[in-house]
């Protein structure tokens, strides 16, 4: 069977009501990173289905995990496209419940967000309408979280740092123009003290990207500005470092 094919047969295989849901679904709405090892030969297809229904057989020839919602919706299915599957946002929350690790299931959400597949406030919605959501408390902390600005798991890391080691809390994300004229996003900045923290992933390390990071560093140093940079793996693996360059730097401002 072709992929589409091995969808429509497990939606029609699990029922009246059934639809494709969680990684299964985003993968089919654009999320990249997650719904590609979903895919893969031999992984599951995530189904939701009405909790009033019971799905027992094994489908012939599929592996399919078919999960079961009390809270389940015409608001949650999206109500054109095929196979049906639930809206982006169900999907995603879904997806965090349903994870084998509260990290995998903070990295989905971020990774969602930052690739501008949904927006927070639709997130929180879906969150909102189910009080017995798996991880509830996780998933509603990580979404204030990336509200606030912290996109991506290192930055929902650095979040967790600052709040853990009581330093004053940034503006996250923050949109500031250079001497040139052009914005820049930046990932923690303390206007007052005139300090500027960046969380670089493994894409800074590309000669393109490094060069970019220098000369914006390199703009608002001539304007007055501290620059401090961590690379994620420190952020997560060395906390005391950060936390102390920071304080330090905030100290002297």
């Amino acid at each position: 069977m072709t992929e589409e094919q091995r969808l429509w047969a497990a939606v029609l295989w699990a029922g009246p009501g059934a639809v494709l849901a969680g990684l299964t679904a985003t993968r089919l709405d654009g999320l990249q990173g997650f719904a590609d090892r979903d895919a893969a030969a031999g992984r599951p297809v995530h189904l939701l289905v009405p909790a009033y229904r019971s799905v027992r057989s094994r489908p012939f020839g599929l592996s399919a995990v078919v999960h079961y919602s009390i809270t389940l919706g015409r608001a949650d299915i999206h109500p054109l496209r095929l196979p049906p599957r639930t809206r982006i946002a169900r999907s995603l929350v879904d997806s965090a419940a349903w994870m084998a690790t509260d990290r995998g299931a903070q990295a989905v959400l971020a990774a969602g967000v930052q690739q501008r597949l949904v927006r927070v406030e639709d997130l929180l919605a879906v969150v909102a309408r189910n009080q017995r959501l798996p991880r509830r408390t996780l998933i509603s902390g990580t979404l204030d979280d990336i509200a606030g600005g912290a996109q991506a798991l290192s930055e929902l890391d650095f979040a967790r740092l600052l709040r853990k080691h009581r330093l004053p809390a940034p503006d996250r994300q923050a949109r500031r123009v250079d001497s040139s004229g052009r914005r820049r996003w930046l990932d923690a900045v303390w206007e007052e003290a005139r300090l500027i923290v960046e969380v670089d992933g493994i894409h800074h390390m590309e000669a393109s990207q490094y060069w970019a990071d220098m000369e914006r560093d390199n703009d608002f140093t001539l304007n007055g500005y501290r620059v401090l940079r961590f690379p994620a793996f420190v952020v997560r693996y060395n906390p005391g470092y950060v936390t102390g360059k920071i304080r330090d730097a905030l100290q002297r401002a």
